[in-house]
């Protein structure tokens, strides 16, 4: 472990001062590699899924731990799309003069070492690795043990990139071993060496990255996102953003956990739109109202209202307006993302400047929570802190800045 920070801290001097050119070719030639390991990637990937079904891993792990071609594809495609983003550092992005002549500049630099722990999905592997390379910063990625040899697989296409286009290979470094002391190590022993850590899994995980590191975290806990179909909702529109939100992949951070329907829309919106969930294979627990609207909706505990599923099942309350869903959200959610159906302008600003989660949405769903959807490239995860970096955390929150002070021989009167 101590060699990695060593190699580490090396690596993020060379980074710090290299190039948008060579960062840009070390990510277009690592997803060539990508591209052409794709046999090794699913060989390896088969290796990890055949060990998560022996340990009996939900079949939500099981569906963030799956490399197919199109999510290979995917992740080279996304190593492009950050190669062709634009370098943060060096960046000003606050320039003025005092009266006294001195000529001041904000500017971005990197972070520096970033060490990076995740769960399940192989494609964070590249996502991080990419950004962090792209941000000027070296990374030391741990990948869980679910997915360690996809990991070293995607790994070593990263390191093909960095020699090719002639950077140290240990800017992007991956701790080779699946033993909890490394973690422990990494979070508490390595604070010489990282400048900042980045959990991304579980909120088991979220959690003892944040009790245990002794540098600072950005991170998140739950994704437990809402949508709020108002009384001025389009029926269909609100039916496609629901089934898209909870259903279209249901592991996500972003998928919708709780929807919230406005008791003025309840007569012509609540019935439909569970029959459509409950149609679609989606297990429903409501409510009164919700389960009067449908005889298959299950009784729903407080728990239900904080609970992240992950999974095809859905919570589903009516409330007596806006006012009721932003308070419900307040005391239920885990500020991440939330989204309100509406065609009232008004109504929907009233939600989008009140709710105060790191991503607020109007008419759309919430797996829009991607930094890829946002133009990012890509993400190393949701921040659903408060300071340095909220929401999709891309190349731009992994840097920080300095201020450049330039003079013609001021001195500070006494």
């Amino acid at each position: 472990m101590l060699q990695l920070g060593v190699a580490a801290l090396a690596a993020a001097e060379v980074l710090a001062a290299a190039s948008r050119e060579l960062k840009d070719a070390a990510l277009i030639a690592a997803a060539a590699a990508i591209r052409a390991a794709a046999p090794r990637l699913l060989e390896a990937n088969a290796q990890d899924l055949q060990t998560a079904r022996a340990r009996g891993l939900s079949g939500a792990l099981l569906e963030r731990l799956l490399l197919d071609s199109t999510r290979i594809e995917s992740m080279a495609r996304g190593l492009e799309q950050v190669a062709a983003l634009e370098d943060p550092i060096g960046t000003v992005t606050a320039e003025w003069t005092q009266p006294n002549g001195l000529r001041f500049q904000r500017v971005r630099v990197p972070l520096g070492v970033i060490a990076i722990i995740y769960e399940s999905r192989p494609n964070v592997t590249a996502d991080a690795g990419a950004l962090c390379l792209k941000s000027g910063n070296a990374v030391i990625l741990r990948p869980g043990s679910e997915s360690f040899h996809s990991s070293a697989a995607i790994h070593a296409c990263l390191e093909a990139g960095l020699v090719a286009a002639g950077l140290p290979a240990a800017c992007i470094q991956r701790v080779p071993t699946t033993d909890r002391e490394a973690v422990r190590y990494l979070l508490a022993g390595m604070t010489d060496y990282i400048d900042v850590v980045v959990p991304r899994g579980g909120k088991g995980l979220i959690e003892r990255v944040q009790r245990e590191a002794r540098v600072p975290v950005i991170g998140h806990l739950d994704g437990n996102c809402h949508v709020y179909v108002d009384r001025e909702a389009d029926l269909a529109m609100a039916r496609e953003i629901v089934l898209n939100a909870k259903l279209r992949r249901t592991g996500i951070c972003g998928a919708a956990e709780t929807l919230l329907v406005d008791e003025g829309a309840a007569a012509t919106h609540l019935a439909p739109l569970l029959r459509a969930l409950l149609d679609a294979g989606c297990e429903v627990r409501g409510d009164a109202a919700a389960q009067a609207a449908d005889p298959r909706v299950l009784p729903a505990t407080e728990q239900d209202w904080l609970t992240e599923y992950l999974d095809a099942i859905i919570a589903v309350r009516v409330v007596p307006g806006v006012e009721a869903a932003i308070a419900h959200i307040a005391r239920y959610g885990s500020a991440h993302t939330e989204s309100i159906v509406t065609e009232n302008a008004v109504t929907a600003e009233r939600f989008l400047n009140a709710v105060d989660s790191a991503i607020v949405l109007h008419n759309a769903s919430t797996q829009f929570a991607d930094g890829g959807e946002f133009g990012m490239g890509a993400e190393i995860g949701i921040s659903t802190d408060r300071f340095h970096a909220r929401g999709p955390v891309g190349v731009e929150q992994l840097t920080s800045y300095k201020y450049v002070v330039r003079g013609t021989g001021q001195v500070r009167p006494g």
